[in-house]
């Protein structure tokens, strides 16, 4: 098991645990929450090992392998498979352990590497790493591509694959779908719960804990409180102690105002002064129950648009895209042919999976993007309050925050001074000198706090928002949920949080193959379209693969049939009539084109010639196929005597190493063999369906 004992750990001047103590069982699936900044990642490093704490003890399990998502960019030319692929640890050993072996000429130990190699899954290896790379969203012609060719929301997709790969017993998840869509999402959750080792996430996303999570542990004030149950049984058992340690404190209060009465009244007659210092000293150490100080809960509101306009877009023939160069040969359309309306007061959630353009429809709707053909009609008076994916990249990381807004108050209104600015930036808890941080300095919350204020201030009549949640803490998730639910405009949203989804929209528009129309259901039945879309895709490749050879099997076929006819028209042609005959004619003089008898026995004759003749062209394969397989068997013989030979131990050193090296030759062997008996049984699979 997990446990933490007693422990310390600061950071700086910051107390990030203190006595902090909790205990994690074998396989138990645990959700670490708290406020941003109270030291969740810093936990982290301590189980990794690359923090120590101040005091206390951290015991893991010394067999036990830990994983976890690197937060750095990788930066390597190898293909995005091989890269998954070095997550695995213990197939990476294995096969440096062959290198050794084979570079040292040790038989016995290149016996050994081949069956840790075989323990580690080595077989199947390569095809659970691209299953893992397109449950994430990688395209079966991405599997290969250079790492370095990938975008850095890509890349980081590749880290959290290479730590699933890992075989791991504890497994570390710092926001894992900060970079995910739904459809990942959905994947990823599936993924999770099947996992069997110990696993702590930290997220954000209520029902992404709710669905992989059994046991919460609460970091609060510096101390781990543990909860069981998923993370909305947490706030019910939370909840419930935050009402009962409130009234504890009440009652304590009025046992500390009754004693400090009596003090007060009593500590100056002598007849009493004994009783009063007593109580003196009962109320000194009397144990205060703390009160329940909880910082107020985050809120804001989005101010009243000064105008409604009704429709606020009206799109005709859109098509949404990137321009090519002049010698690129056309446009790059990725949704066509938009027909809609947004109508004020719409609460529209866009759905698609990966890839299939919301991104490209959202920044042609804020004109980031032009669009590729039709038009876009904006409704006079609209203002577009536009949250990006990447927002917090393009904040100015020098300047704090005051200074973000008087630029913004100056440039794109409504106007502010100063003082109005400070004030405004306290409601979204920019307080003191916070106000002229560097936002370099800030958290990842701090920041889409900033825009979030940027965005309130330019009093936007529609709201159009890509992924608003990456950075929010629950409580700034839930502060955004209720302010867009009072917002008075219209919201258009992509986002991943479900519950945020939930909560926000009234309708969706589905993205899918190059269309945008409305999506009727919600999400529970989009979350089973994804999951059938995903059984489609995996079996298309399968069906593709079928086509090409049957195809290419139809047309050796048809070529067979279309010699066989030749042949068999020659044979059967009316004497005296050559291929330059002309046609017969009637007494009227009109010509008539011939007609051969219909003979059946000559059918009967043809059909069973052709059949002798597949039979003939059948028989190699079928003589090949039965050599392939007999030699498997004398292998296979061979193969476990060697295997069995290894188990007792017997023989010299020398004996060892050459079985060692026969036991290789003989799995190479067995491999071509195994393969070219495929190739042949695919072929002669096909040409009986083909005869057939």
């Amino acid at each position: 098991m997990l446990v933490l004992q007693q422990l310390s750990l600061r950071r700086g001047v910051k107390l990030v645990l203190d006595r902090a103590s909790v205990t994690l069982q074998p396989g138990e699936k645990v959700g670490l929450v708290g406020r941003n900044g109270a030291g969740k990642s810093s936990l982290f490093s301590l189980l990794a090992g690359r923090l120590q704490p101040d005091a206390g003890d951290v015991s893991i399990p010394p067999r036990w392998r830990v994983a976890e998502v690197a937060q750095d960019m990788p930066e390597t030319e190898a293909g995005a498979t091989d890269f998954v692929l070095e997550g695995d640890t213990a197939l990476m050993e294995a096969h440096a352990q062959l290198a050794a072996a084979e570079a040292a000429d040790d038989g016995h130990a290149m016996a050994e590497a081949h069956h840790a190699i075989s323990e580690a899954g080595g077989f199947d290896a390569r095809p659970r790493a691209q299953a893992m790379l397109m449950g994430l969203g990688f395209r079966s012609d991405q599997l290969d591509a250079p790492v370095n060719s990938f975008s850095g929301g890509w890349r980081m997709r590749l880290q959290l694959a290479r730590a699933l790969m890992c075989p791991a017993d504890l497994m570390l998840l710092d926001e894992p779908t900060n970079h995910l869509d739904l459809d990942a999402l959905v994947w990823l959750e599936a993924w999770l719960q099947r996992f069997e080792g110990t696993m702590i996430v930290i997220s954000h996303d209520r029902e992404f804990l709710d669905a992989v999570t059994r046991v919460i542990v609460h970091l609060d004030d510096a101390k781990l409180t543990r909860y069981g149950g998923n993370y909305t049984a947490f706030e019910e058992m939370r909840a419930e102690r935050m009402l009962q340690q409130q009234a504890n404190f009440e009652k304590q209060q009025e046992r500390m105002a009754h004693l400090q009465k009596f003090i007060d009244r009593f500590k100056a007659k002598a007849s009493k002064a004994k009783q009063a210092q007593s109580r003196v000293k009962a109320l000194a150490r009397m144990e205060k129950i703390a009160p329940v100080l909880t910082s107020a809960d985050f809120q804001f509101e989005f101010r009243e648009p000064l105008s409604l306009p009704n429709p606020m877009l009206a799109f005709a023939g859109v098509d949404c895209g990137y321009r090519s160069a002049a010698d690129d040969g056309g446009d790059k359309v990725i949704v066509r042919g938009v027909n809609r309306s947004v109508l004020a007061g719409q609460r529209i959630g866009i759905l698609g999976a990966n890839g299939q353009g919301k991104s490209t429809l959202v920044k042609t709707i804020v004109g980031d993007l032009a669009p590729l053909s039709g038009q876009i009609t904006a409704g006079k008076g609209l203002t577009i309050g536009y949250f990006a994916q990447q927002e917090l990249d393009v904040l100015s990381l020098g300047d704090g925050p005051l200074m973000h807004m008087v630029r913004l108050a100056r440039d794109v209104g409504p106007p502010g001074r100063e003082q109005e600015l400070r004030d405004f930036l306290g409601s979204f808890r920019f307080v003191g000198d916070m106000v002229t941080q560097p936002v370099g300095t800030l958290s990842g919350g701090e920041k889409a706090r900033l825009v979030l204020a940027m965005l309130v201030w330019q009093r936007p009549n529609l709201l159009l928002m890509d992924e608003p949640t990456n950075h929010l803490d629950l409580s700034t998730r839930e502060a955004l949920s209720m302010a867009l639910n009072e917002f008075e405009g219209t919201v258009m949203l992509v986002s991943h949080d479900r519950a945020l989804l939930r909560e926000v929209c009234d309708e969706f528009w589905l993205v899918s193959q190059g269309s945008i129309g409305p999506f009727d259901g919600d999400l529970d039945d989009y979350q089973r379209w994804l999951l059938e879309q995903a059984k489609a895709a995996a079996r298309e490749p399968k069906r593709e693969s079928a086509g090409k050879r049957a195809g290419a099997a139809d047309d050796s076929a048809a070529a067979g049939s279309a010699r066989e006819a030749k042949r068999s028209a020659n044979a059967t042609a009316v004497p005296g009539r050559g291929s330059g005959a002309s046609p017969s004619t009637t007494g009227n003089g009109n010509a008539t084109p011939a007609v051969a008898p219909v003979d059946k026995r000559a059918e009967r004759q043809a059909a069973a010639a052709a059949r002798q003749q597949q039979a003939n062209a059948l028989k190699p394969l079928r003589q090949e196929l039965n050599r392939v397989d007999n030699k498997l068997g004398v292998l296979f013989a061979e193969r476990d005597g060697l295997e069995a030979s290894f188990a007792t131990g017997a023989g010299t050193p020398a004996d060892i190493a050459e079985r060692g090296k026969r036991l290789k030759a003989l799995g190479e062997q067995i491999d071509e063999l195994e393969q070219r008996w495929l190739e042949l049984s695919t072929q002669l699979d096909e040409a009986s369906e083909s005869a057939a």
